[in-house]
């Protein structure tokens, strides 16, 4: 059966509305890029000549991150030292609007922070320097730290323990978090880090990395069957509805208690930093799965999520716009990249053509029911130049020019029928009674009208010949009229 394509924009609409409590270690991400040229001479190691620097909230921070930049509202639980990496934290924190953060300080210990040394021109990482104590939350600080998290569980959607074993979710505040949220009916996804997958018992759902996975079950986990194997006993031991293992360039495989295991091939993209993209999976689950999708329909979006985030450099976010990009059949995103709406966004693709010296050409018309004239016409348009950009009457327009009544459809659908052709890179609507404002704004190589018409009947002849372009008289297709069409769909005959 194939898969169906995604609602993303009514997922999207959904996610909107929901929150994520989102507990766990939070750290300051710092990566310095620059070149490497030489060996040391005091060691047999590169040197990196720092060029750059940049500051990310990291770890299940940047969960946080991606739960907000998806559209979801994130209520973030998290623990800092006494110190300025602290500080930076919750002031970057701050700035983002859809996070909430309920940070609790413990002077004993110090912020979490990591520095990466990364070759600019490779991609590579040289070096990372921590500075961390790894060891969990004392009585007193679990305590408050349990005291936060219980009442912020209710206003949530689902909650989800991202576990960087750095001391926050200790056994007892997991104990005291998965307990609560099972009682309020919250489903809970857990990032786990402990090998003892017990301590996680009752959370819905479990999403551990093929190495920790394999070290967690004593298991190659080495091929989807074998992952599958190997999670029977340990679903039952951490009495979880699903567990989803990811692969990096292998994909990911989820086994749910209660079906059939899906497998999904990681998305085609160049790998530019994977730093991070373990927050992005566990953060598109959080937000599909709290705005009632499905498995797969979950594991889509954290698959298609984590490929957006492994292209960027650093610890990256991942926007809705991009993963709606990258998660649609491209040509269901057709007539969204290719309808102009805004005058800018024309100049500016003008001006990146030009830049590119393609010839650019134009064509016009009120194409209200989409013959194959219509399409012979911008076929040959399209030959006659680089990019072909089509100027659309509006609905206003059609009315001024064909009677009242028409257009048959509206100009959104026109636009959206004449985008999805491949001969078409854009489509521009005007509300004049002819396209010669646009046509002076363009100033295209190529002005292309059907052959009925003489060159001087050719609106804005002037405007492209004196620009030096010329203009392109196409033969028509005869036997074919949209005023034609209409009367025969009107019950007019033939």
């Amino acid at each position: 059966m194939p898969t169906p394509i995604l609602d993303f924009d009514a997922l999207a609409q959904a996610i909107s509305s929901r929150t994520v409590l989102c507990i766990g270690d939070i750290m300051l991400d710092e990566f310095v890029y620059g070149e490497v040229s030489r060996i040391s001479p005091e060691a047999p190691a590169p040197v990196i000549a720092a060029q750059r620097s940049e500051i990310h909230i990291g770890g299940a921070g940047n969960v946080a991150r991606n739960i907000a930049s998806l559209g979801a509202r994130c209520i973030f639980v998290g623990l800092v030292g006494e110190d300025d990496a602290g500080k930076r934290l919750e002031a970057a924190l701050a700035e983002h609007a859809g996070i909430e953060s309920v940070l609790v300080c413990d002077p004993s210990r110090p912020t979490t922070r990591k520095v990466r040394f990364v070759s600019e021109h490779f991609s590579t990482h040289m070096l990372r320097a921590d500075w961390e104590q790894a060891v969990p939350a004392s009585d007193d600080i679990e305590t408050r730290l349990i005291d936060v998290i219980l009442p912020q569980i209710a206003r949530a959607d689902i909650v989800l323990l991202s576990d960087y074993a750095k001391g926050v979710l200790t056994a007892r505040v997991i104990r005291h978090t998965i307990d609560a949220a099972r009682t309020l009916g919250k489903p809970v996804i857990v990032d786990p880090k402990s090998l003892n997958w017990a301590i996680y018992r009752g959370a819905t759902l479990l999403t551990p990395n093929r190495k920790e996975f394999s070290e967690a079950t004593r298991s190659r986990a080495d091929t989807p069957q074998s992952i599958v194997d190997a999670s029977e006993d340990v679903m039952r031991l951490a009495d979880c509805e699903a567990i989803l293992v990811t692969q990096g360039e292998h994909g990911m495989t989820l086994v749910p208690r209660n079906g059939e295991a899906v497998h999904v091939p990681a998305v085609p993209v160049k790998v530019r930093d994977v730093s991070g993209a373990g927050d992005t999976v566990a953060a598109a689950l959080a937000v599909s799965l709290a705005a009632g999708a499905d498995w797969d329909t979950a594991l889509r979006m954290a698959n298609a999520a984590a490929a957006v985030a492994v292209g960027k450099q650093g610890t990256a976010s991942v926007s809705a716009a991009e993963l709606r990009r990258k998660i649609l059949p491209h040509a269901y995103l057709a007539a969204e990249e290719k309808i102009v709406l805004e005058p800018d966004t024309l100049d500016a693709q003008l001006a990146q053509w030009r830049r590119q010296d393609l010839r650019v050409g134009f064509t016009n018309g009120c194409f209200d029911i989409l013959h194959p004239g219509h399409v012979k016409v911008l076929t040959a348009a399209r030959g006659a130049c680089d990019r072909l950009i089509v100027g659309l009457n509006s609905d206003a327009s059609v009315r001024r020019l064909k009677g009242a009544d028409r257009p048959v459809q509206d100009e959104r659908a026109r636009a959206e029928v004449l985008a999805a052709l491949e001969a078409v890179d854009l489509v521009v609507i005007f509300e004049e009674d002819t396209p010669i404002d646009l046509i002076t704004r363009i100033k295209p190589s190529a002005l292309v009208k059907g052959g009925d018409y003489t060159r001087e009947q050719v609106v804005g002849h002037e405007v492209v010949e004196a620009a030096g372009g010329t203009v392109v008289l196409v033969d028509i297709l005869q036997g074919f009229s949209t005023t034609a069409l209409v009367h025969r769909a009107r019950g007019g005959g033939k």
